[in-house]
């Protein structure tokens, strides 16, 4: 019996072993992460410095994560990944729910378990298609990813690659969009509306669904205040 359970656990490391051999050996290159350029349209701007047109597919003002506001980092690590300053680009709790809820759900698509890493791993070399194979790899890739960037640069590419409806990717443009207001001008219900929007961009956004979009902010209030980000106080004003 001994000798059967070691050969099966050796068999399991092998097939376990070869399967990672399999998708690592697919993987693309990261490196590109180091320098990324972002698409931009072309803007029309007055003489007094107002917008006065946008050409082109998308919405995109590229940010620093030097200039983000403390309190937009902070909305976004409560409403996608809470332990984001601490994973190594996944998350065993969020990984260890999503398989729950395969073998208990018997239909229906079950929540990713997606870091904020893994977002980022999806947004530049994957798709979005719905697959064990393609969250496999964008695991492997997130911890790839883990090794050569910083928390703030991974956090800067996912804010300003992420589509927020209406055209806009980037968290500024989505801040111009929705309120034409730059971040630094943000109230804290502003800022949590924009932190629940890349969850549905297009079903979930303030002009698209506002009561949506309204429940959605009051969620990413509640974790800010459960993870201790704001107070009781602050939450219940943001809310109203």
């Amino acid at each position: 019996m001994l000798i059967a359970i070691l050969s099966l656990g050796l068999l399991g490391l092998a097939a376990a072993f070869g399967v990672y051999r399999s998708l690592s050996s697919g993987l693309p290159d990261i490196a590109s992460l180091r320098q990324v350029e972002m698409q931009e349209p072309l803007y029309v701007h007055a003489a007094d410095g107002k917008l006065m047109a946008v050409f082109g597919e998308t919405r995109r003002y590229p940010i620093d994560i030097a200039d983000l506001p403390e309190q937009v980092k902070r909305a976004f690590v409560a409403a996608e990944d809470s332990d984001f300053y601490k994973h190594g680009g996944i998350d065993p709790k969020g990984i260890s729910r999503a398989v729950w809820q395969v073998l208990t759900k018997r239909e229906g698509r079950v929540a990713g378990g997606s870091t904020i890493t893994q977002q980022v791993a999806r947004q530049f070399f994957l798709s979005n298609d719905y697959s064990y194979v393609r969250k496999a790899r964008e695991m492997l890739l997130a911890m790839r990813i883990e090794k050569m960037l910083s928390k703030d640069q991974i956090l800067e590419l996912y804010l300003n690659k992420s589509f927020f409806g209406n055209r806009a990717y980037g968290i500024a443009a989505a801040a111009e969009f929705y309120y034409g207001k730059t971040l630094d001008a943000l109230t804290r219900d502003e800022v949590a509306t924009l932190a629940s929007i890349p969850k549905f961009p297009s079903s979930g956004n303030p002009v698209t669904n506002p009561e949506r979009a309204r429940i959605r902010r009051d969620y990413v209030l509640q974790r800010m205040r459960e993870l201790g980000f704001i107070a009781e106080t602050d939450e219940r004003l943001a809310q109203a």
